[in-house]
């Protein structure tokens, strides 16, 4: 019995870690204009910014547990706003990162799933994003929240047990370009809310009071990160 398990696990394992094929290009292509038409247009990407959301509060929740701040909670609202509460100092390097990784969060993680879609990596990327989906949903505080990634994260699991390598490569590849190209219309949106006088406590403004550096330059780096991650990682998937 030991051993059979053994034998399972290490199949499981070469099944995931392992590569497949790469799409054809028009696939590629494919996702790439679906992803356009959900992130460019304002009613499909009012909905799907939902995802968006779940990235970014993920990421200040993740970078507060490695800078040893204690998370407390994170909500998800059906405005597409969100909330990560943290303890610990209320400045200096750990909350600065903390502070930082919000905007920068889903072009990071859609640049690191190019990387997996650019080496054959699909199963890995699929499982990764469901086990970050469920480390997410652990730490959610409201029913909203909830059941957002919920929802999501049990689409990629009928994905990754019930669909084919086809359907599998096509969906992590409109999900990587959804990140990239989804990572960089809300620094745009911020930049206009502050420019109409609004967002005064958003990311940009906080980093702001704990550098005394002004918030036009942190939203001068969320704009350079994810046009940076959109750059390489859709070179990368298009395999320029």
């Amino acid at each position: 019995m030991h051993q059979l398990a053994s034998a399972s696990l290490a199949s499981l394992w070469d099944e995931v870690s392992g590569t497949q094929p790469d799409p054809d290009l028009w696939v590629v292509i494919a996702t790439l204009v679906a992803a356009l038409a959900v992130v460019v247009p304002h009613r499909p990407w009012r909905m799907a910014r939902n995802a968006v959301t779940i990235a970014h509060e993920g990421g200040h929740g993740l970078v507060a547990l490695l800078t040893g701040r204690t998370l407390t909670g994170i909500r998800l609202h059906s405005d597409t706003s969100g909330l990560t509460v943290s303890r610990g100092k209320p400045h200096g390097l750990g909350m600065i990162l903390t502070a930082a990784s919000g905007y920068t969060a889903p072009p990071l993680l859609g640049l690191g799933g190019a990387a997996l879609l650019a080496s054959g990596r699909i199963t890995l990327l699929l499982w990764l994003a469901t086990a970050l989906l469920v480390a997410v949903l652990v730490m959610i505080r409201n029913a909203y929240g909830a059941l957002t990634v919920l929802l999501t994260g049990a689409l990629f699991v009928l994905v990754s047990w019930l669909a084919g390598p086809q359907v599998q490569a096509a969906f992590a590849y409109a999900v990587v370009w959804f990140l990239l190209l989804g990572g960089v219309r809300p620094a745009f949106e911020l930049q206009a809310k502050r420019s109409r006088g609004g967002a005064g406590d958003s990311d940009a403004d906080q980093l702001s009071r704990l550098t005394n550096v002004p918030a036009a330059l942190w939203l001068f780096l969320f704009h350079a990160v994810s046009l940076c991650s959109l750059i390489g990682g859709g070179r990368w998937l298009l395999e320029l």
